[in-house]
């Protein structure tokens, strides 16, 4: 059943399935709770399942300034207790796995255990011209702005970064630098719960190295590789995916 609530001053829509213990799905970047929906069909018959659209995305309202991965992590804790979710399974992909890392990291009496997809989070390895390239970019940046050439700042903005950025509107583009521009590496040890982490061995949004990364830093991790498949693993998978899920939950079911 879909529902609107308000968290943290922001309307937020969620669905809300099935009795047992409480799962909460977390979408990934530019995305929506309509694409965890495979996951949360396979799993409502035996858990309480909870899938929202995060703040700026499907459903729920934009977040009233730029927000960072903390901001959305107190969102989500916010979240979890307007909603009495307790001791939750966290599922998400990609940008949902950053916000997930943070809060269990803060809360390791709080998640039962986690299944991150394609996580982003790990800040990638860059070489000298990206460093020139992106420097270059800040100076022109900064020079059509204190000039007042707005429209030559658009233009430029728009033909600047990643896909996700140039997509992105409104406040959600400086959201989009700084969640980006967060790293979860140094908390990977904070997470105590399991982790199951599932990777396409072809993901160049989320490269294979950093699911090996995770897997060595946190405590109790084990890394499921999809060959041949990308950052979408779960989705062009989803039976494969959730048959390695029903393995990572036995036990957990009701």
């Amino acid at each position: 059943m879909k529902k609107f609530t308000e968290i943290n001053g922001v309307k937020t829509a969620y669905i809300e399935e099935g009795s047992g213990n409480d799962v909460l799905l977390l979408h990934g970047w530019g995305q929506n709770k309509e694409m965890m929906n495979l996951i949360l069909e396979h799993l409502k018959d035996r858990f309480h399942v909870y899938s929202i659209d995060f703040p700026g995305f499907g459903e729920s309202d934009n977040p009233p300034e730029a927000w960072g991965v903390t901001d959305y992590e107190n969102y989500l804790a916010a979240f979890i207790e307007e909603v009495g979710i307790r001791n939750p399974i966290l599922i998400g992909h990609s940008f949902g796995c950053r916000v997930a890392i943070r809060y269990a990291a803060d809360h390791p009496d709080n998640v039962r255990k986690m299944c991150l997809t394609g996580a982003a989070g790990i800040k990638p390895k860059r070489g000298l011209d990206y460093q020139i390239r992106t420097k270059a970019y800040k100076a022109g940046k900064w020079f059509l702005k204190v000039t007042g050439q707005n429209e030559k700042l658009e233009e430029l903005q728009n033909r600047s970064g990643s896909e996700d950025y140039r997509n992105a509107k409104g406040v959600m583009r400086p959201t989009f630098v700084k969640v980006v521009n967060d790293d979860v590496t140094d908390i990977l040890k904070d997470v105590k719960c399991s982790v199951l982490l599932v990777w396409g061995d072809q993901d160049n949004a989320a490269p294979l190295w950093m699911g090996q990364m995770m897997e060595k830093m946190m405590p109790d991790a084990g890394l499921a590789i999809f060959e041949g498949d990308d950052h979408w693993a779960y989705w062009h998978q989803p039976d494969r995916f959730n048959r390695v899920l029903d393995i990572f939950l036995k036990g957990d079911a009701q």
